[in-house]
């Protein structure tokens, strides 16, 4: 499985003394992009049909003193047309500034173009996980992975933290359903070698197996 370098400073603000990064990447360039295809997409449907819209009463002379408050609300309305322009080009700005990793204790996602965020989520509070490849991330060789930690929208629509378009998809998948496994076992159930006075989880995730 292919990985960045792992001693480069992207997590460096934010990572514990003892906490080990055990994978690094960024989006692929391309397939990040143009992951705000199908919202441009609407977006531009949007605009056709309010730009239309706004013609038609342009064009009746009853408009009269309306056609200021008229223009004012349809560019208004137009928000999803350049909204979805405005993601694209937003996409562009902090795809360079975009990393994922996973470490011996959380998930971390960096991210932003005017400053720097940083997102992280610790293994037990991953309740799914899943690996999606779309036609676009197929042509590239990459794919994302999606963590599900209880949050949804006020519809009740999941809220997925996502590494996108990521190289060796399933194999990042599959470390992390494996250090999500061991790591909430670990908390759980301690091991013989801890004393028999257990504070709480202090000991270091060993991925190697060796206790």
């Amino acid at each position: 499985m292919s990985t960045e370098k792992p001693n480069l400073p992207h997590f460096e603000a934010v990572r514990d003394s003892d906490e080990e990064i055990l994978w690094m990447g960024k989006p692929a360039f391309i397939p990040f992009i143009l992951s705000g295809i199908p919202f441009l997409i609407i977006g531009l449907i949007w605009g056709v049909l309010d730009i239309s819209l706004f013609r038609v009463f342009t064009k009746n002379s009853m408009m009269g003193e309306m056609s200021a408050f008229l223009t004012i609300f349809f560019i208004i309305h137009l928000f999803p047309c350049w909204g979805s322009i405005l993601n694209l080009l937003r996409l562009w700005l902090v795809h360079g500034n975009t990393w994922y990793a996973y470490t011996n204790k959380r998930l971390m996602m960096r991210s932003g173009f005017w400053g720097t965020d940083f997102k992280a989520i610790d293994y037990d509070k991953i309740m799914d996980l899943t690996v999606t490849v779309n036609p676009i991330e197929k042509i590239f060789g990459v794919g994302t992975v999606s963590a599900f930690t209880g949050n949804t929208t006020a519809k009740g629509v999941r809220i997925y933290d996502r590494f996108m378009a990521i190289r060796d998809p399933y194999e990042v998948f599959k470390k992390i359903k494996e250090l999500s496994v061991d790591v909430k076992t670990d908390w759980n159930f301690p091991n013989a070698l801890r004393p028999e006075t257990n504070p709480g989880y202090r000991t270091k995730y060993d991925p190697s197996g060796k206790r």
